[in-house]
């Protein structure tokens, strides 16, 4: 059994921020169970592009309002608390916070929890390095 609290994720080196989020990565590879989860606030008057070439995410908005852009088909989604999104095809999206987005992850494959978006906006299938445009708080 694996029991974790968000509080100390966030004060470890499993929590993850960058300029434009902050991901608290409660279950990562290494725990064995075939995807990870986290808990990330995406921040207000940002545009995050994102492409998993790699993964397969399903996000839960739990707090916070914002939009998601498929660029694949071009259509907006309204983003509010209780809104569901699946990048069930490597979708390239943009998300654009209007306000603080708190939102629960899943990914699969899991991620190791040293994952940074590159220049797609994908994460690496493994990482072993920190890049420098994050830093592990």
């Amino acid at each position: 059994m694996i029991v974790r609290k968000l509080q100390d994720i966030r004060k470890s080196d499993m929590n993850v921020k960058s300029d434009q989020w902050e991901s608290a990565r409660l279950l990562l590879k290494d725990d064995d169970m075939g995807f990870s989860f986290h808990v990330t606030t995406m921040y207000a008057g940002e545009e995050i592009r994102m492409h998993y070439q790699n993964h397969q995410e399903a996000v839960l908005i739990l707090k916070g309002t914002g939009t998601l852009e498929d660029l694949g088909s071009g259509i907006t989604h309204p983003l509010k608390a209780g809104v569901m999104y699946a990048l069930n095809d490597h979708d390239r999206h943009v998300v654009r916070p209007e306000t603080d987005i708190l939102c629960a992850c899943v990914f699969n494959p899991p991620v190791t929890g040293r994952e940074v978006h590159d220049e797609n906006g994908a994460y690496p299938v493994e990482a072993d390095l920190i890049r420098v445009d994050a830093t592990v708080t």
